[in-house]
């Protein structure tokens, strides 16, 4: 959405202009930080891991450099993770995220791994769209394709 539109869509209440997506999570920091290192992202002001190490977050958001919000997290007490492909727990959502070519592919591949996300489905032998389908810490699932 180009600015001039979303400002006159703010402005007007013409209409609703999407914030961020939230995930819930029995672990607020945790998840958080996987996301933060995966996409490099950053804490909102305030939302920083504290220094004495205490961490009580229930409700944690992620930003692009300028402020533009990206993701947040919410506790959930219980949270049952996608089983995806098997539809016993549907995905209910998934993000989606697009890297330039193969080989940036491969080295996204192995950042995830190593953040800790599980690796659900590997096709990246599809021609037209070669993909990683994974499960972040917490089991929601994302791919990341060649866009």
């Amino acid at each position: 959405m180009d600015p001039d539109c979303l400002t006159r869509s703010m402005a007007t209440g013409e209409h609703p202009v999407l914030l961020h997506t939230v995930l819930d999570t029995t672990d607020v920091r945790g998840l958080a930080e996987f996301y933060r290192e995966l996409l490099g992202l950053r804490y909102r002001p305030g939302d920083e891991a504290p220094a004495d190490g205490a961490d009580e977050a229930d409700w944690l958001v992620l930003t692009e450099a300028d402020g533009t919000r990206r993701l947040a997290f919410q506790l959930a007490e219980r949270l049952r993770a996608s089983t995806w492909p098997d539809p016993s727990v549907p995905q209910q959502l998934h993000l989606d995220m697009t890297v330039p070519d193969r080989s940036a592919l491969e080295r996204q591949h192995e950042r995830a791994l190593a953040l800790g996300a599980r690796l659900i489905s590997d096709r990246t032998d599809d021609p037209d769209e070669p993909l990683y389908v994974y499960a972040d810490p917490a089991g929601h699932p994302f791919c990341i394709f060649v866009g």
